[in-house]
């Protein structure tokens, strides 16, 4: 449903604007811009956003500054510590995971005073969808719950194995069956269990900075990539597989053994690198992994006991539920519902199921489609403007400040794709999936459990240093191959 603002929809539905200017892609624009102003509105309000994500870590270092500050005086005058209020204030404009809901009040706060109350809250409860947002959020809980993380360790230990178990080989085990894995259990449950077992058996050895960089950029590469062997896992191709026809042998033939390629080469390529770290990472003791119980009346120096056969089916048959209602968020919140329940019941074999990261992620990406939906005035001018070659590079770069599945949704409103053109859209929307947080759906769940290895929180600019060699490799999978 479309909200109505003055006497016309809003947002306009694309359909609704003239046929593009023959005076070009700027003439376009500003006879877009003219037909609905508030568009400019929007575009800046979203643009902000971006660049408060790139300054989040900036935040978090001067809270750490003010907090310190305070203690210090705190300490000389003999006084007891207390959170400073500007310092906290400072690391909630900090976090990434709250940037775009934090601008979406903003938005939001524009939006009534430009078209009226009525109209924004038509538009936030009843145009924009939540379903990609909450399913994150049940997902990512279901997939770090003690039975999957042990189920998903125990195969990935298999692997690892052949390797001798080192550093080194845990990370190619996760790193490349992980993210491929995903075209089976979905992206974001990809995302979550791979950062996990990142975080239990790489990062807790403190590897170095570059190498941090490197496994967090290559680990959204990978991921981004390697949903494309099936029609439904990644979100961008979500978006397109029913209008566009697309199943999962089109997936495997046109997607699948470059993906694979790219996943693979890439890794290695990494590995290459950094092998001479990986070596000295072998002589190195992880952290003990300390489970905090579910159960209130056992002591956390207590360990759980191993987890039953039936309880890890019954968790794979919670996520298969919810994988399989991945659309229909009144059957897979119920499920979830459900599962908390089942949990307790359990909770003699449970650690703590963590709903914070999962809460917070959904906040992100709900906040990301509140804007997203005000955006497709501008993408899909721009994607119908670009012939093959430039819009696979075109929606690569517009991936990287845009969530990829809204690239690829808009890209099903235009209605003179060719086959071939189509395909580079999705090449591109998946390719450039690895460059920004905001850039692939699974992206911040990721950096939501791996965040705590990067001291002030993890720097835009570095993480795009590290995707560059796997986006790089996955071009020349995808467009030279």
């Amino acid at each position: 449903m479309l909200s109505i603002a003055h006497g016309i929809a809003f947002p306009p539905p694309l359909s609704s604007y003239p046929p593009p200017s023959s005076e070009g892609l700027l003439a376009t624009l500003a006879e877009r811009v003219a037909i609905a102003p508030f568009n400019t509105v929007a575009t800046i309000i979203f643009a902000v956003a971006i660049l408060h994500t790139f300054a989040a870590s900036k935040f978090s270092r001067l809270a750490h500054q003010l907090q310190d500050h305070q203690d210090a005086r705190a300490r000389a005058a003999r006084l007891p510590l207390r959170p400073s209020v500007r310092a906290e204030i400072l690391h909630f404009f900090g976090e990434v995971e709250v940037v775009f809901g934090l601008w979406a009040v903003v938005v939001a706060a524009a939006m009534a005073a430009s078209v009226g109350w009525d109209t924004t809250t038509h538009y936030l409860n009843d145009t924009v969808n939540y379903t990609e947002p909450l399913f994150v959020v049940v997902i990512m809980a279901l997939a770090s719950t003690r039975p999957i993380i042990t189920l998903a360790e125990g195969g990935m230990r298999l692997i690892a194995n052949l390797g001798g178990a080192t550093a080194g080989a845990w990370w190619l085990a996760i790193l490349i069956v992980g993210p491929l894995l995903g075209s089976l259990i979905t992206e974001p449950a990809a995302m979550t269990i791979c950062a996990l077992l990142l975080s239990r058996q790489f990062f807790d050895l403190n590897p170095s900075r570059r190498l941090k960089y490197a496994t967090l950029g290559l680990l959204f590469v990978n991921v981004s990539v390697g949903g494309t062997l099936t029609h439904f896992a990644a979100p961008p191709v979500l978006m397109v597989a029913r209008p566009w026809g697309w199943d999962t042998p089109y997936m495997l033939s046109h997607f699948g053994w470059r993906a694979t390629a790219a996943v693979v080469v890439s890794t290695l390529a990494y590995y290459a690198m950094f092998r001479r770290e990986m070596r000295q990472l072998a002589d190195r003791a992880a952290v003990p992994d300390v489970e905090r119980p579910e159960a209130e009346n056992v002591s956390a120096a207590t360990p759980l006991p191993p987890v039953p056969v039936w309880l890890t089916v019954a968790h794979v048959v919670f996520m298969a539920w919810t994988v399989v209602n991945s659309h229909y968020p009144a059957l897979f919140i119920g499920g979830f519902l459900f599962f908390i329940g089942f949990a307790r019941a359990t909770a003699a074999y449970q650690s703590r199921i963590e709903l914070k990261a999962p809460l917070l992620v959904g906040f992100f990406l709900a906040g990301l489609v509140v804007h997203g939906g005000l955006q497709g005035w501008w993408i899909a001018p721009v994607l119908a403007s670009l012939s093959e070659t430039p819009l696979y590079f075109g929606s690569t770069l517009l991936t990287a400040f845009n969530d990829n599945a809204l690239i690829t949704y808009l890209a099903t409103l235009v209605p003179t794709l060719s086959e071939s053109t189509k395909a580079a859209i999705v090449e591109g929307a998946v390719t450039g999936g690895g460059l920004t947080v905001i850039a692939n759906a699974p992206n911040p769940a990721g950096q939501a459990i791996l965040s705590k290895f990067f001291g002030d929180g993890v720097e835009p600019l570095w993480l795009v240093v590290g995707a560059l060699l796997p986006t790089l490799v996955t071009v020349v999978a995808f467009r030279v191959i």
